[in-house]
């Protein structure tokens, strides 16, 4: 289930950026859309339903969302607000395929991480969340560490489809949520920190 999450937000994002003629009007809605329930969202629910299956579709009579919904919503609207701007380039890449050209969300926060005057900062939003259990505090989270990788790299490659996966894994039980909390450490906290100019490297 969690792979099929990964492939459908994949293939809503490439339906949005229509090969270099992205769907403005459904990117902003995206953006000033905060949750799959928002009423600008509206204009998505279109190519989000289309791409999921029955299976993942709320059925509840209250109308609260599936987790899958949930997490290829968030990912998507996650890259809307990246590809805001970068029109001559494509934000979104698998970061593990047989010529993987993106990055994991939590490893280009970890590049970002390398810079000295940005560490800091950067370990004072990323730690909460890491030890977050609340999916809603997750994601809020999130949207702002978008924000700022958007400002730093604007055009960098973001798996946003494995993102999808990962939040689709939070939602699903304690054992999986905690998986995905280590793997987000393990992406971020992995990436070697450039060396200093002129700092012995022998040592």
């Amino acid at each position: 289930m969690a792979s099929e999450v990964k492939k459908a937000a994949g293939q809503i994002i490439r339906t949005l950026y229509r090969n270099g003629n992205p769907d403005k009007a459904v990117l902003a809605s995206l953006r000033n859309a905060p949750t799959i329930t928002s009423h600008r969202a509206e204009t998505v629910w279109p190519v989000i339903m289309t791409n999921l299956d029955e299976s993942q579709l709320s059925h509840a009579p209250n109308g609260e969302p599936t987790p899958e919904e949930v997490a290829v919503y968030t990912a998507i609207r996650f890259y809307a607000i990246h590809q805001q701007g970068n029109n001559d380039s494509f934000v979104y890449a698998s970061a593990y395929s047989e010529d993987p050209q993106g990055e994991t969300f939590f490893g280009a926060l970890g590049r970002l991480r390398g810079n000295d005057d940005l560490r800091v900062a950067m370990d004072r939003r990323v730690q909460p969340l890491l030890a977050t259990t609340n999916v809603s505090g997750v994601i809020n989270s999130l949207s702002h560490l978008v924000s700022i990788l958007k400002s730093h790299s604007p055009a960098q490659k973001i798996d946003y489809a494995l993102l999808a996966q990962d939040l689709y894994g939070l939602q699903k039980s304690y054992e999986q949520a905690s998986r995905v909390r280590l793997r987000w450490g393990q992406q971020y906290y992995s990436v070697k920190q450039a060396k200093s100019e002129g700092e012995n490297t022998n040592d």
